[in-house]
C-alpha cells in the first residue's frame, strides 16, 4: 500500500476531494464517466466488491488499518494520509468516517442489459433530492428490487450523499439512466414491464389491490419531492397505484412511499 502523509490542505494532489460541500462543483469535477466519492471503509468496501476501481484514497490515521484491509499489499493506488483538521479544511465538512475514496465511474449498461432478468424495477423519475436517491436505493437493495432506473434529470445515485444515505447499496443495486418520455415508456413497454405510476388519483388502484393481482414485471415510477410524477410520466403509465392512507396524511415521502410499495410487491428475489 502506498501511504503517504500529506500536510498542506493546498497539495494538489488532493484536488478531487476539494469542496465536497459544493453540489456544483461537484458536478463539474464528476461527469459521466469521471470521479465519484465514496465515504467510509465500509462504503469504499462496497464500491471495491462491486469492481469500481479508485484512483486514490484520503484517510486520517485511525482509519488506515482499515483502509490497508481492503487495498491488495501489491496495491499501487495512492493513499493519502492526512490529520482530521486537514481533511475538513480540504472537503469543507468534518469527515466523521474518517476515510474518502476518489472512484472512477463505471460506463452505464443499456436499459434492456440492466433489466433483463429483472420483475421489479423502480424508476426514479426527477428526484433532485440526493438524500431521496440514496434512501430509494437501500430501500430497493432490502426489499428485493432487482434494477433501478432514472430519468435524466435525477440525481446523481453517485453523487457522496446519495452513496452514503444509501449504505454503499448504490454499487449493490443494478442501475442506468433512462431516455426521456416517451421513449422511455417504449423501451420499457417493449420489455415487457407494465408501468405502475405510484401518485394520488381519483382513478388511482389502492396498492394492495395492484399487488393481489401484479403482473409478472412491474416497472413502479416514484415522483419528485413536491410536484409528484411528472406529467409524461403520468401519461407513460399503464397504471395508476395509491397507498391508502389514514389520519389526514395525503402522501409519504417518496423514499418510505419506495419502501411500503415494494413490500407490498415483493416476490421470488433473483439469485446473486
Amino acid at each position: 500500500m502506498r501511504a503517504i502523509e500529506i500536510a498542506d490542505p493546498a497539495d494538489p494532489r488532493l484536488a478531487d476531494y476539494r469542496d465536497l460541500t459544493d453540489v456544483a462543483l461537484r458536478r463539474m469535477l464528476e461527469p459521466e464517466g469521471g470521479l465519484y466519492i465514496a465515504e467510509s471503509a465500509k462504503v469504499i468496501g462496497r464500491a471495491l466488491a462491486a469492481g469500481h476501481r479508485p484512483r486514490s484514497v484520503l484517510v486520517q490515521p485511525k482509519w488506515l488499518p482499515d483502509v490497508a484491509d481492503l487495498l491488495p499489499a501489491e496495491s499501487d493506488v495512492p493513499v493519502y494520509v492526512v490529520t482530521a483538521e486537514v481533511t475538513e479544511s480540504v472537503t469543507g465538512y468534518a469527515v466523521h468516517r474518517g476515510a474518502l475514496a476518489a472512484m472512477h465511474r463505471p460506463a452505464l449498461g443499456t436499459v434492456a442489459d440492466v433489466v433483463a432478468e429483472a420483475r421489479t424495477v423502480v424508476v426514479l423519475d426527477d428526484i433532485v433530492d440526493h438524500t431521496n436517491v440514496g434512501a430509494a436505493f437501500r430501500s430497493a437493495a432490502a426489499l428485493g428490487a432487482d434494477a433501478v432506473l432514472i430519468s435524466p434529470r435525477c440525481a446523481d445515485p453517485l453523487y457522496r450523499r446519495s452513496v452514503r444515505v444509501s449504505m454503499g447499496t448504490v454499487f449493490q443495486v443494478p442501475w442506468t439512466r433512462l431516455p426521456v418520455w416517451p421513449e422511455a415508456r417504449a423501451i420499457l413497454s417493449g420489455l415487457g414491464f407494465h408501468l405502475a405510476a405510484l401518485a394520488l388519483s381519483d382513478d388511482a388502484v389502492p396498492l394492495d389491490e395492484f399487488a393481489a393481482q401484479r403482473p409478472d414485471r412491474v416497472a413502479l415510477l416514484l415522483g419528485s419531492e413536491g410536484d409528484g410524477l411528472s406529467r409524461r410520466a403520468l401519461q407513460a403509465a399503464d397504471t395508476v397505484v395509491t397507498i391508502p392512507m389514514a389520519g389526514g396524511v395525503d402522501s409519504l415521502n417518496v423514499a418510505a412511499a419506495s419502501a411500503v410499495a415494494l413490500w407490498a410487491l415483493r416476490g421470488p428475489r433473483r439469485q446473486a
